[in-house]
């Protein structure tokens, strides 16, 4: 006798014997849109957004001043495009996606996430330009617009949508990002010294030693409830757009970056000494 569980599992329709284990139709259907959503954004976005970041580049810098340079600006702003992007599925594939999935990303809040993202690719383009160019405020403009929808799209997602782990993902990846493609090009162009690539390693720095403590087994703790980070991330974002301005005296950014690299390597390494039970009074501390 078939039991009352298995009664009430079968789709709608009835049917013979076999269909009694087969899922409903709509959880399946589900399933395979938030798939085909993850698959577009993981590849089909990338690709076709990187396009058309590239080709725009293309059309907007001047076609004298491009095709001296052994790699095109365009060219490289779209493929670190592609990779932001990239995240941007991956951040699908491993975050739940209940509701509408598009609906979900392209929120107003991530929109403007994923906007700061294509001009801190804009700015990682100019890796490849030489200093002294005609578009030498190109760099300056793009990370310093980025900035300031790294503060508005928080404002937003707080007040207009909602906080979500996803977006939480996107803002973490892009000002990672944000903090390696400006700098790089300022240390290029000579407008910050060498070292100040330490505030671009710090964040991997961090994590490699917090996956290598767990591959060994050893505790990681919860870092510090602070937002003396934050702060201090500010005013990177803010010192380094200042730095990138061409009519900036490049003596005077050299004299004040020790002063604000310090403070947030310091931070880093307070954080460090927290997960790894070494902060005394933290958790896990002596």
């Amino acid at each position: 006798m078939r039991s009352l569980e298995a009664t009430l599992s079968r789709p709608p329709g009835g049917g013979g014997s076999g269909r009694d284990n087969v899922p409903p139709e709509e959880p399946m259907a589900e399933l395979r849109r938030e798939r085909s959503v993850q698959v577009g954004l993981g590849f089909g976005l990338s690709l076709l957004a990187a396009t058309a970041l590239g080709a725009t580049l293309w059309q907007l810098l001047p076609a004298e001043s491009v095709l001296p340079w052994a790699l095109s600006p365009a060219a490289v702003a779209g493929f670190c495009w592609a990779g932001q992007l990239w995240y941007v599925g991956y951040s699908v594939d491993t975050v739940p996606t209940v509701g509408d999935p598009w609906r979900r990303l392209f929120g107003l809040a991530n929109t403007l996430t994923l906007v700061r993202g294509a001009l801190y690719a804009v700015v990682a383009g100019f890796v490849v330009v030489p200093a002294g160019t005609d578009l030498a405020w190109v760099p300056a403009v793009c990370y310093g617009v980025g900035v300031a929808l790294d503060k508005l799209d928080g404002t937003v997602a707080r007040t207009v949508g909602r906080p979500t782990e996803l977006g939480t993902r996107l803002d973490t990846a892009f000002d990672t990002f944000g903090f390696v493609a400006a700098p790089l090009v300022a240390v290029l162009w000579g407008l910050l010294p060498m070292w100040y690539l330490a505030i671009s390693a710090a964040r991997y720095v961090f994590i490699a030693g917090v996956r290598l403590r767990r591959l060994r087994g050893l505790p990681v703790y919860d870092r510090p409830d602070s937002d003396l980070g934050k702060y201090l991330a500010g005013v990177q974002m803010a010192f380094i757009t200042i730095a990138l301005v061409p009519s900036v005296p490049t003596d005077l950014v050299w004299t004040v970056a020790p002063f604000v690299l310090a403070p947030s390597l310091a931070v880093f390494g307070r954080d460090y000494l927290a997960v790894s039970g070494r902060l005394p009074g933290w958790a896990g501390g002596k």
